[in-house]
């Protein structure tokens, strides 16, 4: 629904985007790899898991994914959110959720590690990735996330390519997902918000480009916010995917809501594609309101399992 208003919503919101610069934190545990064309940045890579991690449980081949721009939630909307990540109907015990604006010890989200503190409350195993610092201060940047009842290996943090204004940079991050006998390729994508709409394609192409490198069967996820507002988006994204081997259970659904002079503005920048996976059902939780989009979850058939108990 991008008519006149929307887009005119879009200019004005735009430039409220703001995000939260890296400076500091440690990479626990291997098994992690980086792309990027800056030097010294492997702080921006973190991976560890919870002390506790929760049983993993396959039922009826089935897990349950989750896309989710959290918008650097704290305090009381993070917990409020865990909450839902544990109990919530649709959102509820995901084998997967990928995250995007997770800030790490930042003021604005009171110094929390915030992916750490949501793996530890649900038992997971995490990785995290952030940008470079752009070269001014004017705006800050944050991260994006992978979380998992699974273990993650051959992660990747991919710095993706265009900058956006004021030199600002956004990254992929990539994950190996060992379901069981089956490995599943997961990335959580940020696209820049304020470039053209053909290099925000190539950010998208270079994670396909990194998916290459894996065999063409084995199952793949890439989900995150596109920042898909303008109104060639979804042809130009769908056209990228399908040519891939992609598919999704989401279309033009809105994933974003904000008012702007009082007018409310619905569009769709959030997606899940996938490849070798069966999506057996799938929605968007417009119930919650706690940041401004709204979150993707969907269910996978996994090929060749039956119900069993993973450790």
């Amino acid at each position: 629904m991008l008519g006149k208003v929307a887009l005119l919503g879009l200019s004005i919101i735009s430039p409220l985007f703001t995000f939260q610069r890296n400076t500091s934190g440690p990479i626990p545990g291997a098994s992690a790899r980086q792309k990027s064309p800056v030097n010294n940045d492997s702080h921006l890579l973190e991976v560890g898991a919870a002390p506790k991690l929760r049983q993993a449980l396959l039922i009826h081949g089935e897990i349950k994914v989750i896309s989710y721009n959290i918008r650097w939630r704290s305090g009381e909307q993070l917990s409020k959110l865990i909450k839902l990540f544990r109990d919530d109907a649709e959102i509820g015990n995901a084998a997967i959720l990928g995250l995007q604006e997770v800030d790490r010890k930042k003021k604005r989200s009171g110094n929390t590690n915030t992916v750490k503190l949501i793996a530890d409350e649900l038992g997971l195993h995490y990785a995290w990735a952030a940008p470079p610092p752009p070269k001014t201060d004017s705006e800050e940047e944050t991260g994006v996330a992978i979380l998992s009842l699974f273990p993650l290996s051959d992660l990747q943090r991919i710095v993706l390519p265009n900058e956006g204004p004021n030199h600002r940079r956004r990254v992929a991050l990539g994950a190996t997902v060992r379901v069981g006998e089956i490995s599943l390729r997961v990335y959580s994508v940020h696209a820049e918000t304020r470039i053209s709409l053909d290099r925000k394609i190539e950010q998208l192409n270079s994670v396909l480009q990194d998916l290459a490198h894996y065999p063409k069967e084995m199952p793949a996820i890439v989900l995150g916010d596109f920042n898909t507002w303008e109104g060639d988006a979804d042809r130009k994204t769908n056209e990228l995917f399908k040519e891939a081997g992609f598919q999704t259970p989401f279309h033009s659904e809105a994933t974003f809501s904000r008012r702007v002079l009082f007018l409310p503005i619905e569009i769709k920048l959030d997606w899940v594609w996938l490849r070798g996976l069966q999506s057996t059902s799938y929605g968007i939780d417009r119930a919650i309101g706690i940041s401004d989009h709204w979150p993707l979850w969907t269910n996978l058939k996994l090929p060749n399992e039956k119900k069993k108990s993973l450790q």
